[in-house]
């Protein structure tokens, strides 16, 4: 194997030459206890940084097999160490040097949420960290001393602050991996408990603005109801209210049709959107650590203009004008009633078990037709069951929870289990006096329903509607935001899939159709089935899998684990994509 001195004579020799050059330094060098593979080269200082990966020896590491013994401590080590290496980055190097992305050393590394990713990977035999590097470049003219500066100077010191360690604060480092395993701990309690959520005493919710994942500063602490507190067992003690202590106290949502109701700016909304991105653990000191939500939790909304593919509608929608049938519905253009009815039958077919639902972000004739609207307007002219007539059943029969804000309907008194009244971002369990309200204030609506709500009806999607190709590109898929994946040709709106929180969970989705419809889509596999078989192969080998492209251990670019519920969304609103119904 080469050394970094082999790199270096390389380096100085290519010096001034063109930029296609640095296609000499590809391959591996050995450093002190690490070994650095330049796997890909790019092709101009304005095309994508080049993929470079550092591999640590994992007894020269030296990381304590305790830190990563689980697959939750592992991927909560991964998810601190990429950190680590940013900040390495941000102290070691100079940054821009040259023409174009010259001079950027970049990792994928997170916010305030921790997801698997495949920036960092730790086993006991090694530690991998994977980098995007721009290779200095004056037009398109090596730079070469610059280059020797980055990959023999820079990238070994940002390797010995951030890989080993004897560099990295203990303390820290073990606060990080056991706040993460205790967030995971609550969340395998809630479906024992009866529970679809816990807000944790303490807890600051508001954000610093609508475009700020951080937490406000001198926000008012979340303080649970007497009613609703429960006690969570954790794993690792922690600091409440000033004691050290295992068990975290906090408000328990149960399981049913809960709402969240009261005036507005008091808090509604922000404790929605705390518990719709507590589906996946947050680093500590987010505020909302200790903000757990069940895993199948997703979030709907209504989606003026999306397209809608063979889904049976009937459970919300009945005969439409002309006598156009939902049974087996597509459209180019849903309205907003549609697109709502159809992302709920679509979440349920993913496999979710637990709605989350803002009225502002609603339908209003989806959500609800008051008893004054039925007088006027005869049921046989309305197709629309609303959703106040669906919530209950949803949860008795299909075992489907729901979190509702609700401000402006007491329709759903009726419908509730639990009602929560957010006073000034605290909140209060006014589930008596909301039933008290319901008696002394009937509603006078009547239900309507046409029949019981039984079943989902399942699809199949056809492999060849999925076609990712792009000029002369058999594979070209893009994330070109957290909200818009390109996929070949097609653009893929995901501006109303809420729990998307990072833009390489978005490029990650966009390669996991791609993986899906290559290895899964049978024309017998249902959406469910497909999304079941991704999970075990991301169990089974790792987000690695999800790069077409890679030949062996290369870099497989920058990935973050999306849940199965986005996947089926981004499917969803792919608008070239086919799918069958499955009766039987």
């Amino acid at each position: 194997m080469r050394t970094l001195e082999d790199l270096r004579r390389i380096l100085a020799r290519i010096d001034g030459r063109g930029y296609k050059a640095y296609e000499e330094i590809e391959g591996a060098y050995e450093g002190p206890g690490w070994v650095l593979y330049v796997d890909h080269v790019q092709g101009d200082p304005f095309a994508p940084p080049s993929k470079v990966r550092v591999r640590v020896d994992g007894r020269r590491a030296g990381f304590p097999a305790d830190v990563y013994r689980t697959p939750v401590r592992r991927v909560a080590l991964e998810d601190f160490l990429a950190r680590r290496v940013r900040q390495g980055i941000e102290a070691v190097s100079r940054g821009r040097r040259g023409s174009g992305k010259s001079g950027l050393i970049w990792v994928d590394a997170g916010g305030q949420e921790v997801l698997e990713r495949a920036a960092v990977r730790v086993r006991p035999e090694w530690i991998e960290c994977r980098l995007h590097v721009g290779l200095p470049a004056a037009g398109r003219t090596v730079l070469g001393r610059q280059a020797e500066e980055m990959l023999c100077r820079e990238v070994p010191e940002i390797v010995r602050r951030s890989l080993f360690w004897a560099e990295v604060p203990e303390r820290e480092c073990r606060r990080f991996v056991e706040c993460v395993e205790n967030q995971e701990a609550i969340r395998a309690q809630l479906r024992e408990r009866r529970l679809v959520a816990f807000v944790a005493d303490g807890a600051i919710l508001p954000r610093r603005s609508g475009v700020s994942e951080l937490p406000l500063e001198r926000a008012i602490p979340f303080r649970s109801p007497e009613s609703l507190r429960v006690a969570m067992a954790v794993p690792n003690p922690i600091v409440q209210d000033g004691r050290v202590q295992d068990t975290l106290t906090g408000m328990g949502i149960p399981e049913g049709v809960t709402l969240i109701v009261g005036g507005g700016y008091h808090g509604k909304s922000t404790l929605l959107r705390a518990l719709e991105r507590s589906v996946y653990p947050h680093i500590p000191g987010d505020g909302r650590e200790y903000v757990v939500t069940r895993e199948d939790a997703v979030t709907i909304r209504a989606e003026d203009g999306r397209r809608i593919e063979r889904v049976d509608l009937t459970p919300f929608i009945g005969q439409l004008p002309y006598g156009q049938r939902t049974d087996d519905f597509s459209t180019e253009n849903a309205s907003g009633s549609t697109s709502q009815a159809a992302n709920i039958l679509e979440a349920l077919e993913a496999g979710s078990r637990l709605l989350l639902i803002d009225e502002d972000t609603s339908a209003t004739n989806f959500m609800v037709r008051d008893a004054r609207m039925q007088a006027l307007v005869a049921k046989e002219l309305e197709p629309i069951t609303p959703f106040v007539d669906r919530v209950r059943e949803l949860y008795e029969r299909l075992g489907v929870s729901t979190i509702l804000v609700m401000g402006g309907s007491g329709d759903y008194l009726d419908v509730a289990d639990t009602v929560i009244l957010m006073r000034e971002y605290v909140p209060e369990d006014v589930t008596a006096e909301a039933r008290r309200v319901a008696r002394a204030y009937p509603t006078q609506r009547r239900p309507e329903a046409p029949r019981p709500l039984d079943r989902v009806i399942e699809r199949i999607p056809l492999a060849e509607s999925l076609d990712p190709s792009r000029g002369r590109r058999e594979v070209k898929i893009e994330a070109k935001a957290i909200d818009l994946i390109l996929f070949g040709e097609t653009a893929i709106d995901l501006r109303a899939v809420e729990q998307v929180v990072d833009l390489s969970q978005a490029r990650a989705i966009g390669y996991a159709l791609h993986c899906a419809a290559e290895r899964f889509m049978d024309g017998r596999r249902t959406v469910r089935e497909i999304l079941d078989e991704l999970e075990r192969l991301f169990e089974r080998e790792g987000l690695d899998v999800l790069d077409p492209f890679r030949r062996g251990e290369e870099h497989p670019g920058n990935f973050a684990r999306p849940r199965r519920y986005e996947i089926a969304a981004a499917l969803n609103r792919l608008r070239t994509v086919r799918m069958r119904q499955r009766r039987e």
